[in-house]
Parts: structure tokens; sequence; C-alpha cells
């Protein structure tokens, strides 16, 4: 069935109840032939492979004791669920992932009643298998029936508050729950913080679990009137070996660190728990990203998004390009600035690489923060800096900044604070599919006063708008940004500051006005160029900013023009409306001007290639160009 090697186990296994019919001799090769038809399919579609790699066993041994779909087995983020979904009756479909029409590259419930809760963002499995266990036990019903909840959950992930906020409310609950902490030392870049240091402690004084266990035994050999003096005696022994287990101190049993590369131990271990538990247990395993593959285990990120690649030599297939990324633009141009000026500093919530601070840090490491996956500490964060008189630029994906829009709306907006946010990943990203497109920040973040929102158009007014949020003091500021490379426009040596609340007329025309709100202006120009071919020259501009506005631009064109639309890439109640609000506060439709908006469809559009996404969302230079037609059509026949 591969391209790789045969797997001739595997290839007798199509749903999770096969497993039981191996023993554990044969669950250790299955699980070598997993990693290899990992290995093989992710070649084939590029995608998410360390994360993968480092769960097989974990994986098999999961399927092989508990009885999915009943159990709920939830994995966090869905970075390590591909091995996952060819033991769960997909393996026939795991080289379409991340394709049209394909599988996801995360789990998702519309996909397979084995993918109990979808997930894309980090630090929900816990919260998620504590709402199962509880619908349990409250009589709640679904066709494949509540059984255990496992949490699958990587270091990386457990040091968001979320995840904490979880724990506190299980060890309150005292309900039997299985968390599994996948501690690979690596999310998707290095960690940080203090719980990474907290865990390689219990790992380096791993003699004292075993210590812990004598002592436990030991106690419940005693009689009962020396049972409790006992105890406090191993408890004072815990305290002065390591000072206390956390995870423990929540309410869980703690059970670790342990081989999670062992298949025959976690056996032993899932099966004794799954006897045995009654209240809430977190089972420590320690892992390797990238597991069994040496290109992924000497990768930088340990093979965590990987295009297709030859699995010999591990060497990426990926397309030559001359254009910078828009990452990378942002990330000189940032640098640029903080060489000048020496209150600039940057926040990234375990991105460095993806939002390109990492370049920013090998030259300002003192003033380059990764905060780990926990945006909303990000952004508060970024707030007091910034009511300290720093300068910091908080580079969050789109996607991501919603789970700070709280901090954002309390900590910043309405403090008025200068905090400038650099949002990567504007519009339809790709292969990631709705989970990380940046459909909304537009929206969410035009709505709030004091808010300066511009976005770029291309690489050339990135670098502009990154000085344009350096020299902001007035109060909070966003640029947006797409994902990729841009357009290949003439870069200037260093930005300039753009008058705020300013757009700019791209090109001259009549007929109609066709007002482009960041990356989708290139579209708007081909389409223009085809429309020019018969006869029609429209005028075109480059908005710059959502909010403000440029109240005098977009009424100049309504005056002198018969028809206006406007076009960018987010959701209803981004730009368009608040033009569409300006126009209607001004009484220019009782003038007859003609007006429509171009925006994302309000569906979260599934993967794809971004252009093939952006033809589902009708967005590309085709579609523009009937957009348009049918305006004027409509104009000349009333």
């Amino acid at each position: 069935m591969t391209n790789y090697s045969p797997t001739p186990l595997l290839d007798q296994v199509s749903r999770p109840s096969d497993l039981k019919n191996l023993n554990d001799t044969q669950l250790v090769t299955l699980a070598e032939e997993l990693r290899t038809e990992t290995i093989s399919a992710v070649s084939e579609t590029g995608g998410h492979l360390g994360a993968g790699l480092g769960v097989i066993e974990l994986t098999v041994a999961l399927h092989a004791v508990f009885d999915a779909p009943r159990d709920k087995i939830i994995w966090d983020v869905g970075h390590q669920c591909y091995p996952h979904k060819i033991l769960t009756e997909r393996r026939d479909r795991i080289r379409t992932l991340r394709m049209k029409d394909g599988l996801s590259g995360f789990t998702k419930r519309a996909e397979s009643p084995y993918d109990p809760f979808g997930a894309a963002h980090s630090s929900t499995s816990i919260s998620a298998a504590l709402g199962f266990t509880m619908a349990r036990e409250l009589g709640g019903f679904i066709p494949e029936g509540l059984g255990d909840a496992i949490a699958v959950i990587g270091d990386g992930a457990m040091t968001a508050g979320m995840a904490f906020e979880a724990m506190n409310n299980v060890g309150h609950l005292k309900k039997r729950i299985i968390v599994i902490l996948n501690d690979n030392e690596m999310s998707i870049a290095p960690p940080v913080g203090a719980l990474s240091k907290y865990l390689s402690r219990l790992y380096s004084e791993r003699p004292y679990q075993e210590l812990k266990t004598v002592t436990k035994n030991a106690v419940s050999l005693l009689p009962e009137p020396f049972r409790n003096s006992a105890k406090r005696a191993k408890d004072l022994l815990k305290g002065m070996t390591i000072g206390g287990t956390l995870f423990e101190e929540l309410g869980f049993s703690y059970i670790g660190p342990i081989d999670g590369h062992d298949v025959t131990e976690l056996l032993a271990i899932l099966r004794t728990v799954r006897i045995r538990a009654t209240g809430p247990v977190l089972i420590h395993t320690l892992t390797t990203k990238g597991k069994g593959y040496v290109p992924a285990e000497n990768a930088r990120d340990k093979g965590h998004a990987t295009a297709r690649f030859d699995v010999l030599t591990g060497e990426q297939k990926k397309a030559k390009s001359n254009t910078p990324s828009y990452t990378k633009v942002f990330a000189e141009s940032l640098t640029k600035e903080a060489k000048i000026d020496d209150k600039i500093c940057a926040i990234t919530a375990a991105m460095p690489d993806g939002t390109g601070l990492n370049f920013f840090a090998e030259q300002f490491p003192h003033r380059c923060f990764d905060v780990g996956i926990a945006e909303q500490h990000g952004v508060t964060f970024a707030a007091g800096l910034a009511a300290g008189g720093m300068k910091p630029f908080c580079a969050i994906y789109s996607t991501f900044l919603q789970r700070g829009y709280d901090q954002v709306v309390h900590d910043v907006a309405i403090q008025g604070l200068p905090v400038r946010f650099a949002i990567d990943r504007a519009g339809l990203v790709g292969a990631d599919g709705a989970t990380h497109a940046g459909s909304f920040d537009i929206a969410y973040l035009s709505n709030l006063p004091g808010f300066t929102v511009m976005a770029a158009a291309d690489e050339a007014e990135l670098v502009h708008l990154v000085a344009t949020a350096a020299a902001h003091n007035e109060g909070p500021i966003a640029f947006r940004f797409p994902r990729g490379e841009g357009v290949g426009t003439t870069m200037p040596e260093r930005g300039q500051p753009v008058p705020i609340g300013k757009g700019r007329i791209v090109r001259k025309g009549k007929d109609i006005a066709i007002l482009s709100f960041g990356a989708r202006l290139q579209e708007v120009l081909n389409a223009c160029d085809s429309l020019g071919t018969q006869g029609i020259k429209p005028t075109i501009a480059d908005a710059r900013f959502s909010k403000p506005l440029d109240r005098d631009l977009i009424l100049k064109l309504s005056k002198t023009h018969d028809a206006l639309m406007t076009i960018e890439e987010g959701a209803i109640g981004g730009f368009g409306s608040h033009v569409a609000q300006l126009l209607a506060d001004e009484g220019v439709f009782d003038d007859g001007l003609k007006y429509r908006s171009m925006v994302l469809p309000d569906v979260f559009v599934n993967q794809a290639n971004p252009a093939d996404m952006y033809a589902v969302a009708c967005m590309n230079a085709p579609d523009i160009e009937a957009k348009v037609l049918n305006l004027l059509h409509s104009q000349k026949t009333k």
C-alpha cells in the first residue's frame, strides 16, 4: 500500500478494534510500521510530521487499550493526529491530507466519529474531556456512546492558562479523567518558561518517583493507627526531594515520567489506569518530536511543518521564489526600526519562526520575548510594556489573536495604550484550513474606539506600515498582512510613516471606483486590466486604513463615480460595513450611488491552496470582474 516499505501488520488493521487481535510484541512491530506509513504519507502531502512521529507508540497503545470511538481520545491542537487517522478507518485517504476535499490536518468532528472533538488551537483538550465526562454522568447521549475521556496534551500546550483552568476544575470535581502529558520539550519552538524547567526537574529526579512508589506501598501495609503519621512522613520526604508535585496539588494522581516510546511500558500503565483509576490521573510521558526519522529529529523545529519531501534525504520540495515573504519583510523592517529606536521590543506567543521574530531576536535578544502558548498573557504583557514607556510590537497570527481578544479590549483599547499588533496570516491561508484563516480581525478590531487598523496591499506597503506603527504613540494600532510571498514590487530601503487615516489612488479611471483594503489589490488590478479591454476604466484606490476611514477619499470617489465597490480579505462587518455606514450617514445613497462590497463568505472555507480557497470565496480576479460588470449592468437597467 505504501511507496516506502512493506507494512504487513498495518495492512491487517482497518479500525482500532483490530488492534485487540494483536499481542504486545506485534503491537511493537505495528508501531514501527505506522511510523513508516506516516513518513511516507506526509512526504507526498506535506504537513505536520514531527508531532505525529513523536506519538506513534502512544497512539498504538491508546487504541489497543481503550475502545474508541466510545472512549473519547482528544488530541490537543491536532498536529499529532495523522497516525491516529491511519488507525481509524482513514488510511485509504491519508494521502489527501490538507488538500482540497481531502482529510483535514487536524481532528474534525464532521470527518469521523473517532475525532470526538475538533482542534487546531492548543490547550483545549482537558476542558473538552471534562465536558464529555460530565455529559456521561448527566445522561448525555450520542450514537457511539460515552466512555472514558482521555486528553493528550503537549508540554507546550500546557503553558496556556486554559489548561490550568481546566485542571483546577477537574481537581475540584474529582471525576475520572485521564490526561496524558506528551512532554517532548518542543512545541513549535523550543520550550520557554517555568513549567518547562519544572518538567525537566521531574525527569532529572526520576529516582524519587521510584522511591515514592515504595513509600506509598509501604504506607498501605501499616496498621490503621500508624498510617496518618506515615503519610505525613511521606509528604515531608516528597517536599524535601522536589518540593511537591504540582499536578498532585491540583488533585491529579501523577504517574511518571515514563518512556513514551516504550510500547510495552505504555500498555502496562494504560491498562492499569483503565482498571483502577477512580479520579483524575495525569500520565507524564517523555517523547522525542520527529522520533525515528533522522531528518526530522535533526531539524530545528523537529519537522513541525514540512512541504513535500524526499523520504530518503528529507529534502523538501519547496518551490523557489525570488520574492521575499511578507513575514520576512515584516521582520527585517522591524529590525531596522529597532536599530534606531531602543524603545522598540517584540512579543511572540510560541511562534518566533512563524512570525519572523527569530530574526529580530538574533539582533536584539533582550528586547524579544517568547511568552509561550499564552496569547492572553502576551497581549497584557505588551500593554504593561507600553504603559511603562516601551514600544511593544505584539506579533501574533490573526487566528491566534482571537484568543486574546478580551485583553485587546480591556487591557489595551480601553486604556488607549500604544501597543502595536503585527497580524500575520491575514485572510485565507491554505492547507491549515478554516481554523487558521485570518477572517475576523478587521471586524473585531475596527469596532474598538481609538484603534487604528491598517492592511498592507503589497510587501512595499508593509515596510511603510511597520514604520507607521513605530511612529504612532496615540493609541493601539494594528497592521495585517497575508501568508506567503509578496507580489514582486520594488522595495524601499526603509519605511516612511504614512498619514494616519489616508489612502492612495493607484489608478485613475471613470465608470466605477474600487476601494481595496489589503492584499486583494493585485487581483483588482488584474481584473481591471481585463475590464480595460472591454472599454471599462475603473478608478482603483488602496484604502490602507479601515479605521480611521479616509472620509475625504471615500466621499470624493462617491461624488465623482456612479458606482463604488469595496473588497477586503475579511468577514462581514469589517471595512466594507464601515464604508457603507459612512455613506449612509452622509446621505450619499440618496443621490443614487450604487454600492457593493466583496468580503469572505459567511461560511468556514475548508482547506485547499490559497488560490482555490479564494475561488470558493469568489474573490479572485474573474470574480471581481464579474461583480463590476453586474453592478454596471444593474446601473444601466435602472
